[in-house]
């Protein structure tokens, strides 16, 4: 006789006698939609580095940084005014947006010294492309020069080694070629750095930041006269001239405008925000109006159609933060800012409490199913995980955490729901009523959590978005 189905029965009885009878309780949640906060973290409008919280809700700060303030020579930086400008920002619980400039209207010595001294090159000229500011005298760099590309190439990976993925920087603009940082040299179109020295910029930033996205100025296809190609490469993109050159005109001479060149440069181009994210600054002839009904200035395009076109998360503006606006402004800012990027809402919960039934065990668990959606114009594009608590009604403070695996990474907009599936051990969890709640933290520890598109945000816990009710009995 075959000693196999003896084997079969034996083991179907050891399992028979392991199995523990589970009750089972579990109650099913339809969320209601509410509009998200408008500073919710990494999107919205974005002021220069300093305290003006009063003046416009943000999550995001950001400033400029000479590059001969932080190279001092090859393989030699001084990291501390860099340090001090994300300390600053993240003491307020905000990220930094930054860029790093060689040169830069009516700024000296911004091109270390140790470079000039080894033969490099320098342009001085006025620079007439100031508008609406006067025009101003510029230090240009010979971008071909080795030692430059050289120290150019050795701080990128410095600058990533240390900097990539840490929380208080929320974003990177390319920068370090160009007037201002923004890849143009113009009008003096043939200063800029060739093609060859952009690849070698590039091609270091994608080594050197793998998390922490990096922005480059302009859209380039291959068929591109003066940019490199970047349409493939791990490279969101900037409109520093948005509301006023970024919606496609027609007109030959706005053949430079945001939307047009983000077309011209081809179809992995005009996907890009699936992936990388848009941002920029809202043009200085566009401060403030953009947001009045009619701006006084005809040329603004409209704010909302510009979002929509290019898929924005954040965009620097000095027109709300410079002074108190006006409440209407105000409150048309706050409608069309919150328009911006992400916006996650929980359309249900599920949740099951399954308890054994056995005496002698002494603990159960809790499943909870979550239905997200992506209500926003841009996706998520940081890999935060989900936090869920027990919180009890008297304290309204958890009484318990649990780690969750659901993200909102590459959950895009009018895409179908994404299902969150979580089980947590209740291993000597009192008795008692509870909420669950669920959050997506901030790795910034001042910094505020993604918060919900939901009725139901804030409701029992500051931070915490409440799925439903769970009794938990004695064990």
């Amino acid at each position: 006789m075959s000693k196999r189905p003896y084997l079969a029965l034996l083991l179907a009885g050891l399992v028979h006698a392991l199995v523990t009878p589970i009750a089972v309780a579990q109650t099913s949640n339809k969320l209601t939609y509410q509009p998200a906060p408008v500073d919710n973290p990494l999107k919205g409008l974005v002021p220069y580095q300093g305290d003006v919280r009063s003046r416009f809700p943000h999550s995001l700060e950001f400033n400029y940084i000479a590059y001969s303030d932080l190279v001092k020579d090859f393989g030699v930086y001084d990291w501390d005014p860099l340090e001090r400008l994300l300390n600053d920002v993240a003491s307020r619980g905000h990220q930094a947006v930054i860029r790093i400039y060689l040169e830069y209207p009516k700024k000296s010595g911004v091109i270390p010294p140790f470079l000039i001294d080894a033969g490099l090159k320098v342009h001085r000229y006025l620079n007439t492309n100031t508008q609406p500011f006067p025009p101003a005298q510029v230090e240009t760099p010979d971008y071909e020069d080795v030692h430059l590309r050289r120290s150019l190439r050795e701080f990128i990976a410095e600058f990533g080694k240390r900097y990539d993925n840490d929380p208080r920087l929320g974003f990177i603009t390319a920068g370090l070629l160009g007037t201002w940082g923004e890849w143009h040299t113009y009008p003096r179109n043939e200063l800029f750095a060739s093609k060859t020295v952009q690849q070698e910029v590039m091609d270091a930033y994608e080594s050197a930041f793998r998390i922490t996205p990096v922005l480059l100025r302009y859209p380039a296809g291959p068929q591109d006269e003066q940019k490199s190609a970047n349409t493939d490469r791990s490279f969101g993109y900037h409109d520093d001239s948005f509301a006023w050159a970024t919606l496609h005109t027609g007109k030959q001479e706005d053949g430079w405008f945001f939307m047009t060149a983000l077309k011209q440069a081809g179809e992995q181009a005009e996907v890009k925000w699936k992936s990388q994210p848009i941002g920029g600054e809202i043009r200085p002839e566009a401060w403030g109006i953009v947001f009045d009904e009619n701006p006084s200035n005809p040329q603004v395009q409209d704010f909302q159609d510009c979002v929509q076109a290019t898929h924005a998360s954040w965009l620097l503006d000095s027109g709300m933060f410079a002074k108190q606006q006006s409440p209407d402004r105000i409150q048309r800012a706050i409608e069309q800012v919150r328009k911006m990027g992400y916006e996650f809402y929980i359309r249900s919960a599920t949740i099951r409490l399954e308890v054994p039934t056995d005496a002698t065990q002494n603990a159960g668990s809790l499943k909870a199913s979550v239905e997200v959606e992506n209500r926003g114009i841009a996706p998520f594009y940081y890999p935060w995980l989900t936090e869920y608590a027990l919180i009890k009604a008297e304290t309204k403070l958890p009484s318990k955490t649990f780690q969750g695996n659901g993200k909102l990474i590459g959950l895009l907009p009018d895409q179908p729901p994404k299902q969150w599936q979580e089980t947590f051990d209740l291993q000597g969890m009192p008795s008692g009523n509870y909420t669950l709640a669920v959050r997506v933290p901030n790795p910034l520890k001042q910094g505020n959590p993604v918060r919900f598109a939901n009725a139901e945000q804030d409701q029992d816990s500051p931070t915490w978005c409440s799925l439903g009710v769970v009794e938990i009995p004695k064990w």
